[in-house]
């Protein structure tokens, strides 16, 4: 799958997040597509990252993008199923950009349906893996479409997982939200809700957005 601003949005929302945080040593990102989110974070964060994929194509994508960047040695990428994947290790953060269109329409494109819909992974059977990974202070984090998140919260708090971030993403200010960033712990506390719009009224980007994403960015 090509890479989206939403995705690159994500990451550099969860590295500005990472940066203080000296607790968090080891990550794992689950579903690494080209290896983006992974080579965002390795660039605001010590920890060590792994990053699991099933598709064996986009495995091998990640996998060469990954050892032909700067920060190869703090990555190890598996060709696996989350929900068979085994570690000898707990996460301190897990973030994830999961299969979006659960119960939408799918196209003929099966590697598409795998990537976009649930035909891989529910957010149920996603949530069950992020329990069975995360430390016990440990923090997870998901990129998703704004009309599933509140059902994404429901099936979290079922595990016992309480929001305690959410960012809502808006194209422009004449468009509805189109997607959340959800950030989950197991320590209850007071949700935070913000906004974040891509682009202005005359189609540039806002310096929110430009702040976010200026190191990641050639051109901005």
């Amino acid at each position: 799958m090509k890479v989206c601003t939403d995705a690159c949005l994500f990451g550099a929302y969860i590295a500005n997040k990472l940066q203080p945080l000296s607790a968090v040593k080891n990550i794992l990102d689950i579903g690494s597509g080209t290896g983006l989110l992974p080579l965002m974070l390795a660039q605001k964060t010590t920890a060590a990252i792994d990053t699991v994929e099933i598709d064996l194509a986009a495995f091998e994508q990640a996998k060469e993008n990954i050892a032909r960047s700067l920060y190869s040695s703090k990555i190890e990428i598996f060709n696996a199923d989350i929900l068979q994947f085994i570690s000898n290790k707990k996460y301190d953060c897990i973030i994830s950009n999961p299969p979006f269109f659960e119960a939408d329409l799918r196209s003929g494109d099966e590697k598409k349906n795998a990537a976009k819909h649930d035909t891989s992974l529910t957010y149920t059977a996603l949530i069950n893996a992020v329990d069975k990974n995360l430390t016990a202070d440990g923090f997870f984090s998901v990129l998703l479409p704004y009309h599933r998140s509140n059902y994404f919260e429901e099936e979290a708090a079922k595990l016992n997982f309480c929001l305690t971030q959410k960012l809502l993403v808006k194209q422009t200010p004449k468009h509805h939200y189109f997607r959340a960033i959800l950030i989950f712990s197991r320590n209850k506390a007071t949700a935070n809700q913000s906004e974040l719009i891509i682009k202005n009224e005359e189609g540039n980007y806002t310096d929110e957005f430009t702040n976010l994403l200026k190191d990641y960015y050639l051109y901005l």
